[in-house]
């Protein structure tokens, strides 16, 4: 085993989160609530992905938004009358989760404007960030809580400073519905050394069946690699490619490292696994699980009776 280099990178305080996205695959839920709202279980599915960022110590939350996405600063903001009431009634445990969501980060907005894709998005995050190190989290990867993905890459990035991203191994037939890393091994388990990406390749074009998901942590020159870097896979400004550049020229702004992850993971990316990740996290759930978790399997069992 070799011995890892130790680095002064600082600790990261700032998440930026893109909500600009239309919502297309959630029509026509979608025509007038941003999809970050929509609800899993009893949160939307945004309040997730704030509060894994306040449990990794990002407390300065910046999210890139765009035209419709107004329920996202209500949801995070006071609602005085709401409180009000609840307070009347004496229900202190919904008044408290409805506190709960203003209470949690600094939280700022900026709008993206043009849809140009997700570097776009991560470059208009460029005067709020500045030149500090930042943690970018996708709203459609939510990570369970016991499973601090965050804080490990957190440490990895503590030690080699540059960029770190999260990796998951998919089965190499849906590594095109991802970015894949080619990547070196490091003496230690479940980090490797990024040593090129390319976004959504063919199965047999792909460097790897590592995929990139919706987590990374990123030095701050890649706002000048994004500056510079022209439009890509559907005409839009990728990120993937201007970690390609990090990675092939570590000058540029330190190494890029990945994280392999191998905990649970939520995707809400489509209808079929949004649904899938609710009935899971409601089977999770002291309060609700164990009566749902009853409902379920005898639902399913009479399914399958009446199709047999």
């Amino acid at each position: 085993m070799t011995s890892r280099p130790r680095s002064s990178a600082p600790r990261i305080n700032k998440a930026v989160i893109p909500a600009a996205g239309l919502g297309t695959r959630f029509l026509p839920a979608t025509k007038a609530t941003p999809k970050e709202m929509l609800p899993v279980v009893d949160k939307p599915a945004i309040q997730y992905v704030v509060e894994e960022a306040t449990s990794a110590g990002l407390t300065d939350v910046l999210m890139i938004t765009g035209r419709n996405k107004r329920p996202l600063e209500d949801h995070f903001d006071r609602n005085y009358e709401l409180e009000e009431a609840l307070q009347r009634k004496g229900d202190a445990e919904r008044l408290a989760a409805v506190q709960e969501s203003s209470a949690l980060a600094a939280i700022h907005y900026v709008r993206q404007g043009d849809p140009k894709g997700l570097g776009h998005a991560v470059l208009c995050a460029a005067p709020h960030v500045g030149g500090e190190a930042f943690a970018v989290l996708l709203g459609d990867d939510l990570i369970d809580p016991r499973d601090p993905l965050l804080t490990t890459m957190a440490r990895i990035r503590e030690e080699h400073g540059g960029s770190v991203v999260a990796l998951l191994e998919v089965d190499p037939s849906q590594i095109h519905l991802y970015g894949s890393a080619a990547v070196q091994t490091t003496g230690e388990k479940d980090v490797v050394r990024v040593t090129g990406l390319v976004e959504k390749p063919a199965p047999a074009d792909a460097p790897s069946n590592y995929a990139v998901i919706g987590r990374y942590l990123l030095d701050p020159a890649v706002f000048d690699v994004l500056r510079q870097t022209p439009p890509g896979r559907g005409g839009e400004i990728q990120l993937t490619d201007a970690l390609q550049t990090l990675a092939a020229d570590p000058a540029i702004g330190g190494p890029v490292h990945g994280v392999v992850f191998r905990g649970r993971r939520y995707d809400t990316g489509d209808r079929g696994d949004y649904l899938r990740a609710i009935v899971k996290l409601a089977c999770e759930r002291s309060d609700l699980g164990p009566d749902f978790r009853d409902w379920l399997v005898k639902y399913v069992n009479g399914e399958m009776q009446e199709i047999g």
